[in-house]
């Protein structure tokens, strides 16, 4: 635990954090990544190039060091990362390498003249605080999903049995166990992770599950990134029949049982976790207000399926819009989403329970918007498919 002069140092660096935390993570990764590569495949490359991981892990650091005296106002954070440390299968090994990368990060950035013994140990101490927290409510994490049925602990031997292209950038891809046996029912939003050799390189992701978990099979579907090394693989290399290792389901970004009108707004692939969330709601009588953002009608995925249950659940509306007019006339709307289109779409008493994902600037908007029109800020709900970032 830390003392009261610990708690005085990590709170007095707030400000150095605050003006130079990204390059302080930025060197972190660097020298932790050169020095350690057993731990590279928990990272993804492309969120270190664009700079997104060193800024979520600035975020973080900075978080805690404001709440350093008060942690249960870190809010969802905590959970957050627990999920996502869970999916990738962090293990309390991993815990020591970052603990010491980044204490040697916080002495070779700031400098020994403001980075003191005093501080060092000031962070020391914090770090294991944190760390003990984390490894403490991920193993019991661990063992739950282990003891459920369908359930196990690290990485299990999935076959793919089905793949469907679902527009001209996303493919479905259908995994069942090679053991044969039941696999744990997710719930409706969460995400599995992936195991994946490329080019003799392991490499780990996170994918969200884009149908309903029935106890036998996992569903995900990929959008092909350009320069996405995993997306790639799977598109042009990951055929039926073949076979990988998955992690079990995990994510806290999910449905909730509730009365109140559901409103599902989504962009590009951000629709994948949307779909689970869908079926689920379906399966009662609870009013879904669906709303995809696509650029054009060729990217658009699962139109088909979205327009059949509407087609049979009356209390499904589904609204499209499309940021490109293709001449297709599918959409009802063009251009990018506003107010004034969520005005016509959600229903008329504000009152929703809201969910939303896409691209950062996408949700920056809706985020704006729901605002706007009234919903309520705590019934208004997003998660970021890579490292998490303020939308402001």
């Amino acid at each position: 635990m830390l003392n009261a002069q610990q708690r005085t140092i990590i709170k007095a660096t707030v400000p150095l954090l605050e003006s130079g935390g990204e390059a302080l993570t930025t060197h972190f990764y660097k020298m932790m990544l050169d020095e350690y590569p057993e731990v590279r495949p928990l990272f993804n490359q492309a969120h270190q190039a664009s700079g997104d991981q060193p800024r979520a892990l600035a975020n973080g650091v900075l978080m805690y060091a404001r709440h350093i005296d008060r942690l249960e106002q870190l809010g969802g954070l905590v959970g957050q990362i627990i999920n996502k440390h869970v999916a990738l299968q962090i293990l309390p090994e991993h815990y020591p390498i970052v603990g010491a990368c980044l204490l040697r990060a916080i002495e070779e950035v700031l400098g020994k003249d403001i980075a003191t013994p005093e501080v060092i140990d000031a962070w020391g101490a914090a770090y294991q605080q944190l760390a003990d927290i984390l490894i403490g409510a991920e193993e019991s994490l661990y063992k739950e999903k282990a003891e459920a049925t369908g359930g196990w602990r690290g990485a299990r031997q999935f076959r793919l049995v089905r793949r469907e292209q679902e527009s001209s950038e996303v493919v479905s891809f259908y995994f069942a166990p090679v053991d044969g046996k039941p696999v744990l029912k997710a719930a409706p939003g969460q995400y599995i992770g992936l195991q994946l050799f490329i080019d003799g390189s392991e490499q780990r992701r996170n994918y969200s599950l884009s149908a309903l978990c029935d106890g036998e099979q996992y569903r995900i579907s990929v959008k092909r990134e350009t320069s996405g090394k995993a997306s790639n693989y799977l598109h042009d290399q990951m055929m039926v029949g073949e076979t990988l290792d998955l992690f079990p389901p995990a994510g806290d970004f999910t449905l909730t049982e509730s009365d109140k009108p559901l409103v599902l707004i989504s962009g590009g692939v951000g629709i994948t976790p949307t779909l689970a969330m869908l079926e689920a709601a379906l399966q009662g009588k609870r009013e879904v207000h669906f709303i995809h953002c696509a650029r054009n009608a060729s990217v658009h995925a699962f139109r088909e399926y979205v327009d059949g249950l509407a087609a049979r659940h009356p209390q499904l509306r589904r609204f499209y819009c499309y940021a490109e007019d293709d001449g297709s006339a599918q959409a009802n709307a063009v251009g990018l989403v506003s107010q004034d289109l969520l005005a016509e779409w959600l229903p008329r008493e504000r009152d929703v329970d809201a969910y939303f994902l896409g691209p950062k600037s996408f949700m920056a908007a809706v985020k704006r918007q729901l605002k706007g029109l009234g919903v309520p800020e705590q019934q208004s709900r997003y998660e970021f498919f890579g490292p998490a970032a303020a939308l402001e």
